[in-house]
């Protein structure tokens, strides 16, 4: 056992991390306007000087875990208009495809307990272009690509610095901090670093009037003084000033009126940007702190800068560092190869760790209590009364104080429910208790609404993603039941029970018809169709959509292969399994049989599925475009072995009878009573003939097939778009490979032909459980038209290997992703950086929206994992194990 797995139990390990936000400006929570304007309420410009309510932003900042503390890097090239405080993007109205992040920063790497930790910032030595990047993306126009750091030249002449910053921690609380500066251009250059503590401003809302302190002991010593924490020195090695202010709003310089007290947030910037010195507090107290470091750093040099964050008075602080240091990285060295026994190439371990690393990097202190929010808080100006009629006004009960992992902690730095799912199949494979941890949390009281419904986000709690977090908890147990030998069935138990509320909710809201056919809204998928799905249509008609009901039977599976599973070790369970099966059948049936003219979601014509359009007079029509909308009833399947089935014989009993009683509702399970490989039995959507034309469409290269993956929308539309005549209204659809050229959510998303990791991933997973279930000898053409045919293992296989191809050097030593940028193809300073992006061009894999996106784009690291690249065969128990379950404190 590694000493990073010797750690990972004990909990003290993980009270501090990478936890601080990239941008806390432009957020729902912070935001009290009138018009729930959350972009413009709080903004880049105005953060340096505002004192946020709910949380910390910075550029590789750590804190601990109820984020009273923060250290962070400051920058200065003096050149730029400001400090570099904080990461600069565009909001959602200033770039031409929504949002967008304008920096470079890559994480290379990190351990779960965060005892070592890496990542590079990118600084360039001339004044920062703000003004030009704003400007030629508002005239960029969304047919154009985005105006990127890049192409301002910034970079043309390595004017640039390369910063990297390295965490390793002696102790729980006492924490290394090594800040790396290369120079790479061929001149000398100038720069101060800011390395900056500041506690989260807790004392100016009118619950507790505590106020912590911060205070210099001398110029390389800066004591921390909190009630709540043990930390109690920040040293550093080189230092010339200690400057101080207070983290407190500057009033007089935002809305001209009277400040709070005579040190505001921006003070230190004020100070060195403007000289002005009654911005600082020279008695060196306050709570906010930097030290001050003025170098010149020479032409093509490299020098280091040392620091300790400590919970104790050191005489020499830094005389154990080196030694620290190398032990750590050592450590984190052994742990990962560990991990990746048996992946392949030394180029899949580096995509695989910084993987891991972002999604480490990307856990965020997420803080968040709506009651007080719509309320307001006793202290501050009560927020106007249109702010209930907003957004979140029924999630009172929604409160949030814990580490969550974000999908990105500058383009999306709030959780996303479905993301998350995602996510913790990647962490589970490092970090399973955090993993099992993440899908428990957002069951509990204080997340899930009292009505059984998961929080989508924070821009519309009430919004409705795809039902997967039954799927990726059945997924995590396994992996974690592998990984330790044992099944934490309290877990799966406590995840089960609650997600039972969420099936009712499901069942009541959003089956409209009560047909079992349901409307979900958009389920995530953005702009996919014809309209927005998440609008009510303007004639009074219904879309019945077969995303949303092949979802809802994925999840009726998967409640039940739980149930399955918790009734080896208590018998109550086989009823609920029992329950969810037959409410699989209903949905089956209903997919088949819908309305009055047993109308099917599945079009005999074109043997797709597609969304249906009921219209007034109660008739349908078919939504006919090929999107992946019609792939999704792939995924609701599941595959049980005869030893199971033995050991719960009221289960088999009640399936037996349903399927002698019901032979119409029997005929839809494909081949349950012919047993299959090793005597398996098979429930899905698909019989074999549906499979099969569905991967016809899918592996074809002229409609879904790309060289890296899925596309989300049939090629075909590119050169004949899909168009539709409703009530009068035109509506087109086109294949567009990469950014979205609508408004629709923003302009920053875009299902309409790019690849998407989730869905990918999901393909490829239902592909292996037919396998389980099918020979090798069940065969299809991949590609299509090809003359090659694979089983669907190797098809499963075929499609991970595209999927990796947008990330490992190609015969030419070039990464897809990256295939916009030659620079980033060619230089040895970008070309082993990885990015993982929102999602990817269709035709070409370069990366598109969200550069940091490692959430669910993180799964990479799982494809790429040989021991949980499939499915792990399910295992019988013999008896029970003993229980430690998964402890979550409460707000």
């Amino acid at each position: 056992m590694t000493e990073e797995n010797k750690r990972l139990p004990d909990i003290a390990w993980k009270k501090w991390g990478p936890y601080v936000s990239n941008r806390e400006w432009g957020v729902v929570r912070e935001d009290y306007s009138a018009d729930g304007d959350a972009w413009n309420y709080t903004s880049h410009d105005t953060a340096e000087a505002k004192t946020y309510r709910w949380g910390e932003e910075g550029i590789c900042g750590i804190s601990d875990d109820k984020q009273l503390l923060v250290f962070s890097l400051g920058l200065w090239n003096k050149k730029d208009s400001r400090i570099k405080e904080r990461l600069f993007g565009l909001s959602n109205s200033q770039g031409n495809h929504g949002e967008d992040v304008k920096e470079y920063y890559y994480y290379l790497d990190n351990t779960p307990t965060h005892s070592y930790m890496k990542m590079l910032y990118k600084y360039p030595q001339n004044a920062f272009p703000y003004e030009d990047l704003i400007l030629k993306n508002e005239q960029a126009g969304k047919e154009n690509p985005e105006y990127e750091l890049i192409d301002t030249g910034i970079f043309d002449r390595n004017e640039y610095f390369d910063i990297f910053i390295e965490y390793a921690k002696s102790s729980p609380e006492d924490m290394l901090i090594k800040i790396t500066v290369t120079n790479k251009s061929s001149k000398d250059a100038p720069l101060i670093l800011l390395p900056t503590i500041w506690f989260r401003n807790t004392w100016s809302w009118g619950y507790d009037d505590y106020r912590p302190h911060l205070n210099a002991v001398n110029s390389d010593q800066i004591a921390v003084n909190h009630k709540e924490l043990t930390i109690k020195n920040i040293y550093a090695k080189q230092t010339s000033d200690v400057l101080f202010c207070n983290n407190e709003t500057n009033y007089k310089r935002l809305f001209q009126s009277i400040n709070a007290g005579k040190y505001c947030k921006d003070g230190i910037n004020d100070f060195i940007i403007n000289g002005n010195e009654n911005a600082i507090n020279n008695e060196k107290n306050g709570t906010k702190a930097s030290f001050f470091i003025d170098e010149t750093i020479p032409a093509n040099s490299t020098q280091v800068f040392e620091f300790r964050l400590c919970d104790r008075d050191l005489d020499q602080p830094f005389a154990d560092f080196d030694v620290i240091f190398s032990q750590r990285k050592t450590e984190a060295d052994d742990f990962y190869k560990e991990v990746q026994k048996g992946v392949k190439t030394d180029d899949e371990k580096l995509v695989q760790r910084q993987a891991f690393a972002g999604m480490l990097w990307s856990k965020q202190f997420y803080h968040y209590n709506i009651e007080k929010w719509l309320e307001g808080d006793p202290a501050e100006i009560p927020p106007p009364k249109s702010r209930r009629h907003i957004r979140n006004e029924n999630w009172e009960n929604f409160n949030s104080l814990n580490i969550i992992s974000m999908p990105d902690k500058w383009e999306y730095p709030w959780f996303a429910t479905w993301d998350l799912a995602f996510h913790t199949l990647s962490f589970s494979i490092i970090d399973a208790d955090f993993a099992k941890q993440q899908l428990k949390l957002l069951t509990l009281e204080w997340f899930m609404h009292p009505n059984g419904q998961l929080p989508a986000y924070e821009w519309d709690f009430s919004d409705v993603n795809p039902p997967v977090h039954a799927w990726a908890a059945f997924r995590v147990f396994k992996i974690d039941e592998v990984l330790k030998g044992k099944p934490d069935l309290e877990f799966l138990e406590g995840v089960f029970q609650k997600l039972l509320m969420t099936f009712t909710w499901w069942v009541n809201k959003k089956d409209n018809n009560g047909n079992n056919i349901f409307e979900g809204g958009f389920l995530g998928l953005d702009n996919i169709g014809i309209f927005d799905r998440n609008e009510t249509l303007p004639y009074g008609e219904n879309l019945e959509q077969a995303d949303g009901t092949s979802w809802m039977a994925m999840f009726s599976l998967n409640m039940m292969r739980i149930a399955m599973e918790l009734a080896l070790y208590n018998k109550v369970y086989e009823d609920m399994a029992t329950k969810f099966f037959e409410h699989f059948l209903s949905i089956a049936n209903a997919l088949d049989n819908m309305g009055e003219n047993d109308f099917s979601l599945w079009d005999d014509q074109d043997e797709f599925f597609y969304d249906a359009l009921q219209l007034k007079d109660c008739t349908n029509m078919f939504m006919r475009i090929r999107t992946i909308v019609g792939l999704i009833p792939m995924f609701a399947v599941e595959v049980i072995d005869e030893e199971m089935l033995d050991r719960l014989p009221a289960f088999k009993e009640r399936m037996d009878w349903v399927l002698k009683n019901k032979p119409k509702l029997a005929a839809l399970v494909s081949h349950w009573q012919v047993k299959g490989d090793d005597s398996k039995h098979l429930l899905s959507l698909l019989r074999g003939h549906r499979l099969k034309k569905l991967l016809e469409r899918m592996l074809n290269e002229k409609e879904f097939l790309s060289d890296y993956g899925v596309r989300a929308l049939s090629k075909e539309y590119k050169e004949h778009p899909f168009h539709i005549n409703l009530d009068g209204t035109d509506y087109t659809v086109k294949y567009l490979p990469a950014e979205s050229d609508s408004d629709m959510f923003g302009g920053n998303s875009n299902w309409r032909g790019p690849i998407w990791f989730p869905i990918n991933f999901l393909i490829i997973e239902s592909l292996q459980r037919f396998f389980f279930y099918y020979s090798p000898d069940f065969k299809v053409e991949c590609p299509t038209g090809s003359g090659n045919y694979l089983n669907l293992d190797e098809i499963a296989d075929f499609l991970g290997k595209r999927l990796a191809a947008i990330f490992l050097m190609d015969e030419n030593g070039k990464r897809p992703f990256n295939r916009q940028y030659p620079r980033f193809q060619e230089d040895p300073d970008f070309k082993d950086y990885i990015l993982f992006y929102e999602y990817f061009h269709g035709d070409n894999g370069r990366g598109v929206g969200a550069s940091h996106q490692t959430g669910w784009t993180g799964l990479i690291a799982k494809i790429l994992q040989p021991r949980f690249s499939k499915i792990p065969m399910e295992k019988v128990q013999t008896e029970m194990p003993d229980q430690s379950g998964v402890k979550i404190d409460a707000p």
